[in-house]
């Protein structure tokens, strides 16, 4: 890949258009769910590799703003209030909506769909064996009341 990441605080601008818009870029595709503000933590993990990858690859950041649900479904107003949160820190940041798409996973019905149709392709027990989601069943304190969507939010991530 060759392209360094960005020293914290810079801003890089656009490079030179080159003959980019003719050739094919990587896709990348990454995101955030909208459960708080970013903090330190969020730029020195992802917020600088999006920052470095947006201007050479086709970037697409997604607020998972339906995942959020799975965990803080009695919290709806704050998630919707955190998903416009979340999309301006990424400006503040610098991400370039000209460069990067910054989309809303409720904005995007063929993404419910898709989850629908996987999940028709995998097991409960296998749900229930994936690591994470246990590590995070335990850490919660779900036991059995764990909530349907928490359980199954990894098949839309295929």
């Amino acid at each position: 890949m060759g392209s360094s990441l960005p020293a914290p605080g810079a801003t890089p601008g656009p490079p030179a258009r080159r003959a980019a818009s003719t050739a094919r870029r990587e896709v990348v595709l990454t995101g955030d769910r909208p459960t708080g503000p970013l903090h330190l933590g969020h730029f020195a993990g992802s917020l600088r590799t999006r920052l470095a990858l947006q201007y050479e690859h086709d970037q697409t950041i997604l607020i998972a703003d339906l995942q959020a649900l799975t965990d803080r479904a009695g919290r709806l107003v704050d998630i919707r209030r955190q998903v416009r949160e979340l999309a301006l820190d990424y400006l503040a940041v610098g991400i370039d909506p000209t460069a990067s798409t910054i989309a809303v996973q409720s904005g995007i019905p063929e993404l419910a769909e898709l989850t629908v149709l996987y999940l028709n392709l995998v097991t409960v027990a296998r749900l229930e064996r994936n690591p994470t989601v246990r590590e995070e069943i335990a850490f919660r304190g779900f036991g059995r009341a764990v909530p349907a969507g928490f359980l199954v939010y990894p098949v839309c991530q295929v």
